[in-house]
């Protein structure tokens, strides 16, 4: 059920944003909201505006890793709420994504950081590779120590 209400929370916060940024900052302006930098950017492309022109190819493979993420969870061995919420975050930033690239062929960034424009959907596919980096590795040292026990 984790999995699930995650997923959710960042489809609807990614889409909830994504909205209000479309409605109230013109493509290119830049605004300070409580100390955070904000432009309206679209981008067509991936991850640092890789391969412009592409989105609706981008929005097909969130698809396919959606129902492969769903396929695992079905039939995988492997279970935990670390691990959940790990695929959560990343199948909730991959529908967010995902949808924008299917209807407008271009997802709206939005948050400004060191590394480039993102927004919220790409936060929570950060967060979710943080997450399972965490948990494999935890689960490599849980194997390791009863190994050698």
């Amino acid at each position: 059920m984790l999995f699930y209400i995650i997923a959710l929370f960042v489809v609807l916060a990614d889409h909830a944003t994504k909205i209000l940024v479309r409605i109230h900052v013109d493509i290119g302006e830049y605004i300070t909201w409580r100390g955070i930098e904000f432009t309206h950017y679209e981008n067509s492309g991936m991850a640092s505006s890789l391969f412009q022109g592409y989105g609706r190819l981008f929005g097909v493979i969130a698809i396919l890793f959606v129902l492969g993420v769903l396929y695992y969870r079905r039939t995988g061995a492997k279970r935990g709420a670390l691990l959940d919420c790990g695929l959560g975050f990343l199948v909730g930033g991959a529908i967010g994504n995902g949808v924008d690239r299917l209807i407008y062929g271009q997802v709206t960034d939005f948050i400004i950081r060191s590394g480039g424009i993102l927004n919220v959907a790409d936060h929570a596919i950060e967060l979710g590779v943080l997450l399972l980096l965490v948990h494999f590795a935890l689960d490599y040292w849980r194997k390791r120590k009863t190994s050698r026990a």
